[in-house]
């Protein structure tokens, strides 16, 4: 699929003795996972090539995968390749100066939203990034020669984008790339679940907390405020904060899950918004995401709520769709 942009993007990456990797802010699995494992790739490929992964923000959660490169000066971009993975968007992206390189080239997996770049290979129905990273990879083997390094990046970042391939995004030739990942080499599953997984007592506290806490709507949109104050508590950052929606999403009729993180409004300062994840099963909130300046994939997305009162707006808004997707389907438990 898509071969002409895939040679596209081969013949950029050959050409240019200077490449830079970005990816979205707040990043997941998947945002690192394709950076590092398309970094990796490419200088084995090509080692006398300066290739550096360079973002503004870090995932604390995910430093166990390495730190990311030092940055340039802005005037070390005039003459790269900048390539942005796993971003709809430039406003979302975490290394805005990328957008000055020489070349621009748009990797992602979500829906088309902004089209920027020189070349730009989207592909929405595709897993999660990593996969299409692996795709590229395993695709053209004598130009970028898979290693288990790269191979164990691009398989976490699957793993974490699929929910260890539960979600619907999950099709045949996601697992087939997976298992091309896996015949590269042993992939340690197990230290990455470790990793990923595992929680320490402070963790188990937060978990209790946000399950003490959580609200449920009349047609079953389960939601967790995660305060400044609930933050100072725990020592949580925004991001682990945010990391509360994955706790509500094993409620059986919550076929619809949020969690709302308390920031500080870097446009008003001494004033706090409210960064939303939403989740969900069976039915789509991108669209509702989208009302609220975010978007995302139909089953998982990110919005902004800018006082209590629009999140008040944002939850009966998700209980009208939940309310309106279950008198219209059977079978969603």
């Amino acid at each position: 699929m898509n071969e002409l942009v895939k040679q596209q993007i081969l013949d950029a990456i050959a050409v240019s003795d200077r490449i830079v990797i970005c990816r979205h802010v707040r990043p997941d699995g998947d945002a690192v996972g394709a950076s590092y494992g398309l970094k990796t790739l490419i200088r084995h490929a090509f080692p006398n090539k300066e290739v550096r992964v360079i973002n503004d923000d870090r995932a604390d959660y995910l430093a166990f995968m390495g730190p990311e490169d030092e940055p340039w000066p802005k005037e070390a971009y005039t003459d790269a390749l900048a390539i942005c993975l796993d971003t709809a968007n430039t406003a979302r992206l975490a290394n805005k100066k990328a957008l000055k390189a020489a070349t621009v080239i748009k990797i992602d997996h979500h829906p088309d939203v902004e089209a920027y770049g020189d070349v730009s290979w989207v592909e929405d129905f595709r897993s999660s990034c990593c996969e299409m990273i692996a795709d590229l990879a395993l695709s053209f083997p004598d130009v970028l020669p898979m290693q288990i390094q790269a191979a164990s990046d691009l398989y976490l970042g699957i793993v974490t984008d699929t929910g260890c391939f539960r979600y619907s995004n999950v099709s045949a030739e996601t697992h087939r790339i997976a298992a091309g990942l896996l015949e590269k080499g042993r992939i340690d599953t197990e230290w990455m679940y470790a990793n990923l997984y595992l929680d320490d007592v402070a963790g188990l506290k937060v978990n209790s907390y946000v399950y003490g806490h959580m609200k449920i709507t009349d047609h079953g949109v389960a939601s967790v405020l995660m305060s400044k104050a609930v933050q100072e508590k725990f020592d949580l950052t925004n991001e682990a904060a945010g990391m509360a929606v994955n706790l509500l999403g094993g409620i059986r009729s919550s076929l619809i899950w949020i969690a709302f993180i308390e920031v500080d409004d870097t446009e008003h300062p001494g004033k706090t918004i409210f960064r939303v994840r939403l989740r969900s099963r069976f039915v789509a909130i991108n669209g509702l995401a989208e009302k609220y300046g975010g978007g995302g994939h139909e089953n998982a997305s990110g919005a902004t709520c800018r006082s209590r009162r629009e999140m008040a707006r944002l939850l009966a808004d998700a209980d009208a769709l939940l309310d309106e997707y279950k008198r219209t389907h059977d079978g969603w438990l």
